[in-house]
């Protein structure tokens, strides 16, 4: 299948899903990720979810993250420039809605991408090798390819994987991807 139509058919599930079985598979979706052994290192990055595209609700996630006393980076996206700036979320961050509908910290402390260590990756759909598909604008790609090559790309997602995505020169791949039944490792 076309990445388009992939693209489609995910958004597609997502929307069909009720806001209940978004936060029972979310929750899943956090104790699975118990399981992986990433919890010695310091700077988490984590995507806060557009509700209204019934994104992986990542407070759980991030519950986790605090109570484990882990510094978590949070973006704020350019669409001049198609790239993120990256924030350490504190106590006293302001987080407001964008006009593409994407949580976002007004401003705060810029953490650089050669510090993250393990980043929690939004996605529509993956498959067996670890290759995804977002919405389409690249964001994600060119923000993982400027991190160090030992971070940790989690992928989440509410579906499980397709047999396979055929990859774009600019694609960066997944080391992991947590669903509610399984945890994939590539």
């Amino acid at each position: 299948m076309k990445k388009n139509s992939l693209r489609k058919k995910y958004q597609e599930l997502r929307n069909s899903l009720s806001e209940e079985e978004v936060e029972e598979l979310s929750l899943q979706i956090s104790n699975n990720l118990l399981q992986l052994d990433i919890w010695d290192k310091t700077y988490y990055h984590i995507f806060l979810p557009i509700l209204k595209k019934r994104e992986v609700n990542t407070e759980f996630i991030l519950h986790i993250l605090q109570g484990k006393d882990k510094s978590v980076i949070v973006s704020k996206a350019d669409f001049l420039n198609n790239k993120m700036q990256n924030f350490l979320l504190q106590e006293n961050t302001v987080i407001r809605i964008s006009e593409y509908g994407i949580p976002e910290p007004v401003d705060g402390i810029e953490i650089p991408e050669n510090k993250i260590e393990v980043v929690f990756v939004p996605l529509l759909a993956f498959d067996e090798k670890g290759n995804r598909i977002g919405y389409g604008k690249g964001f994600y790609d060119r923000f993982l390819s400027n991190c160090r090559h030992e971070t940790i790309k989690i992928g989440i997602s509410f579906f499980e994987s397709e047999r396979n995505i055929e990859p774009e020169k600019q694609d960066v791949r997944l080391d992991f991807c947590i669903t509610p039944k399984k945890i994939y490792t590539f």
